[in-house]
């Protein structure tokens, strides 16, 4: 199964853009995306922007992350 998280665009640097998610930076690559402006929201895949969101739809997916998240129950060490 493949998952794509919601970042915010923070700044951008060519092919590459600093990324945030609940204050977790990351460099994401940004080639495949046209227009791209700082504030803007992305879905990342493996590093890569590969589809921009609307804000309300960005919110609404890192909401149901967490929901799912909450759901799973944690893997215990031995």
């Amino acid at each position: 199964m493949c998952l794509a998280v919601p970042y915010r665009v923070v700044s951008i640097k060519g092919n590459k853009a600093k990324a945030d998610v609940y204050g977790v930076v990351k460099e994401i690559d940004v080639r495949i995306l046209q227009n791209l402006k700082e504030d803007d929201f992305v879905l990342v895949h493996a590093g890569f922007a590969i589809q921009k969101v609307n804000q309300e739809e960005a919110h609404e997916t890192l909401r149901l992350l967490e929901k799912l998240s909450e759901a799973t129950p944690e893997f215990k060490r031995r």
